[in-house]
């Protein structure tokens, strides 16, 4: 979505499973506006890196934040609202609504 920019940083540089700091933190940069940058994550392993980011305080841009959502659907969420040009506050608040989506 225009005004909404996306970036992956799934996998190890070399391609394989894992998670990679350097990857999330370049993934990061590459879409940071200047109003904060949601990062959602999936697996144990990319919480605790994303954490270890944000309490480093210098590898992410200024206003980066790890929002507790589903992957998929919180994702959808936060670039739809962010593409309505919601603040960070209301883009986190919306993929964490996810948590209550039903599908029946």
């Amino acid at each position: 979505a225009a005004g909404a920019p996306v970036a992956s940083a799934g996998g190890t540089p070399d391609g394989g499973l894992g998670t990679s700091s350097e990857l999330i933190a370049e993934a990061a940069r590459s879409v940071d506006r200047g109003a904060g940058v949601a990062l959602l994550v999936d697996l144990g392993s990319a919480v605790l890196t994303v954490k270890a980011l944000i309490a480093e305080g210098d590898e992410l841009p200024a206003g980066s934040r790890l929002v507790d959502a589903p992957f998929v659907e919180g994702a959808v969420a936060a670039v739809v609202t962010a593409s309505t040009g919601a603040d960070l506050d209301a883009v986190a608040a919306a993929a964490g609504e996810a948590y209550g989506y039903r599908k029946e």
